[in-house]
């Protein structure tokens, strides 16, 4: 043998050699340890969070940045995708065992110039080992981990499985990985329904999710995409006829929605929901790693109980009234010029000084007079506006937008099923993107007006054995030590039953019952029916006082339909892991607090509200058998409130804002008027909805106990609400049309002490709605009037006054 021959040989071997031995070593981890097959199988790439309606439809997710990953089956992956992906990027996927040797060699002699060496199954591993080095000499170590991984993906996978494995964590487009939220970002939809084109766009991102990103670069993203769909047609995956007239078509970016925390359903619920699973997670480890669970990384799928069309209908309940409600308290002449203000420029200068601006100026060394004179000049901006996007391109000072986005009315609105107590719909304010504050969780608090009388009543038909027909003082009530109750306000005096002092909450006879009850039994009362708040035993809690959370008093007002039982929102049904096993199931929690009697001797009594009281008429225009509310209004109108329920669901709401000095004047201000519109159409469109199953026939369930017809005696008056009442607010309202109020129903006492401007304002209400109001409120069914008269007959002997009453 010739000694160059020999040469030759001896450096084939002993390269092989050391190739073989660098396997080896890289292969025994001595390069950093490789990942096992059960690794590969489920990889610790991180993966986002998911949070699920009750029917099943993704509401959002929690994640990091580079965390957004959704995993699917591959039966979930439209078959267009995969046929794209194999032509374009693998060639003979179906025919190789991990190295594509063809493609290695070309990829060598080519310099890479007619497309790299790596498989499909090359990319995952690169994918799942993290690596892309830029230095050669760690790059070809980290190649040769890559074939490695490749061969055991080959051998141990099948041909679906690495496919599946690969678009689940591939990078797309504007930060989202998988195939899932590619889907769902670009095209609104889930990946087994995507089309041909569609699939060539996403396929086509691989290549360079930047430069074919179709929202960035269209032009580029649609050349791609062709490319994409004429190696489909090299392939044998699509018709030269077909990919012709697909690539006619222009890339149609209208349904694109990336998904963060202020899109998706129910964006203030999902925030409160996030802070109570990041404590879950605090609390449970993860058997994989034994550490705690990590809500951004760990791929948890938690299903809630809020129902998407209840919660879709609260949101638009919402966004009728508050709309028109703005209006009117943009039109107060203390609004438009500024007065409000007076004597609250501290908060103002809070605002200035907790904000990004002037923190900004401070980080660029200007001084407190350089800032306050650069908030007094008009610069452009965008604000918050009642528009489908929710803002505006306006120009004004930052003061001026300071004093804007501070005088919005706010609002909550929740609604729960009181016998299981799931959370079916939950607003917690009117943009989150803007105003992140939610009202609607257990540590919000607002002074919550007669909304709380249902609750001394019930204690006094609980704990002294009040009946409606109970005679109760209409006067105030001298408390020793606390002085009156009401302190100010007119008392017309007389007795009138309990039953009618709820329906028109009258304050003086409320504090008549207070007398009898107690304020500290009262306290006591209120904390058995799970009010969480610590109340002090003060005689003003009998008109609402207190501050109280929409949580708590939703808590609260679940045992009146639910016969007794309060019963505790909850919001949660199950937490799983990634592979879909079962970490936590929660369970209602329920509690008899009073008796089946009493729960539907108020359901009853509360009737008269929604019959012919503070919110009269909202039963028969809803056309509901049997229906209880309650209105509720705060000193000067700072809260609105109207709590109310059927027998399959209970729904709270309340308007003010945040700042409580600025606030709605005159009778539009009232409970019944801003809140229960909000509530009244919320409850329409639910009827409407068959899918719902929410029955306007079903009637609260009558103990066996409990008299058939429970005499409610409501007499015909006019109570006038004296100036600064906590409570006594009449009269309803509707948003019939979008920006526009309905004040048909708004209740003006004759005597009312509205100034010019306010009665000029509310009649030209009056005036706009009877010219454009075409949904007209329906009147009470004539035996609904024959049902009251026979009540009035039976409670006064038939006999009628001379002013015509019974």
């Amino acid at each position: 043998m010739k000694n160059s021959v020999r040469i030759f040989w001896k450096l084939v071997l002993w390269g092989a050699g050391i190739l073989l031995l660098i396997f080896l070593l890289i292969n025994f981890g001595v390069f950093g340890k490789l990942p096992s097959l059960a690794q590969l199988e489920n990889p610790t790439i991180m993966q986002a969070s998911e949070v699920y309606a009750s029917d099943g439809t993704l509401m959002g997710k929690f994640y990091r940045e580079k965390g957004n990953r959704s995993s699917v089956k591959y039966r979930d992956i439209s078959p267009h995708v995969i046929d794209a992906l194999v032509a374009t990027e693998d060639e003979r996927f179906y025919s190789h065992s991990g190295i594509d040797g063809k493609s290695v060699m070309r990829a060598v002699f080519t310099g890479g110039l007619q497309g790299g060496g790596s498989t499909i199954t090359q990319q995952l591993a690169k994918n799942l080992l993290e690596q892309g080095s830029k230095n050669i000499v760690r790059r070809v170590i980290e190649k040769v981990k890559e074939w490695i991984i490749a061969v055991k993906l080959e051998r141990n996978f099948t041909k679906e499985e690495i496919l599946t494995l690969y678009l689940n964590t591939v990078p797309f487009g504007d930060n989202t990985y998988g195939i899932r939220n590619a889907s769902l970002t670009f095209f609104q939809k889930e990946p087994d329904r995507l089309t041909v084109d569609e699939a060539a766009i996403l396929v086509g991102m691989l290549k360079g999710n930047t430069l074919y990103n179709p929202r960035r670069n269209p032009k580029e993203a649609r050349d791609r995409r062709n490319t994409v769909m004429d190696q489909m047609v090299k392939n044998g995956k699509l018709s030269s006829i077909e990919a012709t007239k697909l690539k006619a078509i222009p890339i149609d970016m209208g349904s694109y929605k990336k998904m963060d925390e202020t899109t998706g359903l129910a964006p203030y619920f999902r925030d409160i929901l996030r802070d109570d699973l990041k404590k879950w997670c605090k609390e449970h480890k993860n058997p994989a790693t034994g550490e705690p669970y990590d809500l951004f990384e760990d791929g948890l799928r938690i299903y809630t109980t809020i129902n998407p069309r209840m919660q879709l209908y609260a949101e638009e309940a919402v966004a009728k009234q508050m709309p028109a409600l703005q209006k009117v308290l943009n039109m107060q002449a203390s609004v438009k010029t500024g007065k409000v203000w007076k004597e609250h420029e501290n908060i103002l200068n809070t605002a200035m000084k907790n904000s990004d601006r002037w923190k900004n100026g401070k980080d660029d060394d200007m001084s407190d007079e350089e800032l306050k004179a650069s908030f007094n000049k008009k610069v452009p901006m965008k604000v918050f506006a009642w528009n489908s996007t929710r803002q505006k391109d306006t120009v004004m000072s930052p003061m001026d937008s300071i004093r804007y986005c501070r005088q919005m009315l706010q609002t909550s609105f929740m609604v729960m099923d009181p016998v299981t107590g799931e959370v079916k719909a939950w607003v917690g304010g009117i943009d989150f993107k803007t105003y992140k504050y939610d009202h609607v969780n257990i540590n919000t608090k607002r002074q919550v007006g007669s909304t709380i009388k249902p609750l001394l009543y019930c204690d006094a038909i609980e704990e002294i054995g009040f009946t409606p027909e109970t005679p109760c003082e209409n006067s105030a009530q001298n408390f020793p030590g606390y002085g009156m109750v009401p302190a100010k306000g007119i008392c017309k005096g007389g007795t009138v039953t309990m039953a009618n002092a709820l329906a028109y909450s009258m304050n003086c006879a409320s504090a008549y019952i207070m007398k009898q009850v107690t304020p500290k039994r009262f306290v006591e009362f209120l904390k058995n029916v799970n009010i969480q708040t610590k109340v002090d035993p003060y005689p003003s809690i009998a008109l609402g006082s207190c501050d109280l959370s929409m949580f708590e008093m939703m808590w609260a007002y679940s045992m009146f339909p639910n016969r007794g039982f309060s019963t505790k929102p909850i919001y949660i049904t199950r937490i799983e892991d990634k592979n879909g096993n079962v970490l936590e199931s929660f369970q209602t929690s329920v509690k008899q607090v009073i008796s089946e009697n009493g729960a539907y001797t108020m359901c009853r009594m509360m009737q008269g509200t929604v019959d012919v009281g503070t919110a009269a008429g909202l039963r028969a225009r809803l056309g509901a058998a049997e229906m209880g509310g309650k209105t509720g209004t705060t000193n000067d109108n700072s809260d609105a409130w109207f709590m109310g329920y059927v027998p399959q669901l209970v729904a709270g709401t309340w308007v003010g804002c945040d700042d409580r000095f600025i606030r709605l004047e005159g009778a539009l201000g009232y409970g019944g008027a801003a809140s229960k519109p909000i509530w009244e159409y919320f409850f329409q469109k639910v009827y409407a909805d068959k899918t719902l199953a929410i029955d306007r026939q079903a009637k609260f369930i009558q103990p066996e106990s409990v008299r058939d017809g429970l005499m409610m005696s409501y007499q015909n008056f006019d109570p006038t609400p004296p100036p600064g009442a906590e409570g006594d607010d009449q009269g309803n309202g509707n948003a019939n049309e979008y920006l526009r109020l309905d004040t048909s129903n708004v209740h003006v006492p004759v005597d009312s002490r509205l100034d010019p401007d306010e009665q000029k304002v509310l009649q030209e209400a009056k005036g706009q709605n009877k010219k454009n109001n075409q949904q007209k409120p329906v009147a009470a069914p004539p035996e609904e009037e024959k049902k009251k008269e026979g009540f009035f007959k039976r409670l006064f002997g038939g006999k009628k006054n001379k002013d015509n009453d019974y």
